[in-house]
């Protein structure tokens, strides 16, 4: 409970979306960054690939830290 799976997404240095984990959905920061955001939310098999991330990267290298 305490691992967070941040993915962010830059564009010339400039943060323009982020799915978290905690959230379960992508937020975005800038205008092209919501209009992507609320794509990515629409469509169940982007999230689910993105929720599960957070058992297949970070749990499994739990141990290796």
């Amino acid at each position: 409970k305490d691992i967070e799976f941040i993915r962010s997404y830059y564009y010339n240095k400039l943060e323009i979306v982020r799915f978290s984990s905690s959230l379960g959905k992508f937020v975005g920061y800038t205008e092209l960054g919501v209009k992507n955001a609320e794509r990515f939310n629409k469509d169940p098999s982007i999230l689910a690939q993105q929720r599960a991330e957070k058992e297949r990267y970070c749990k499994h290298n739990i141990d290796v830290e």
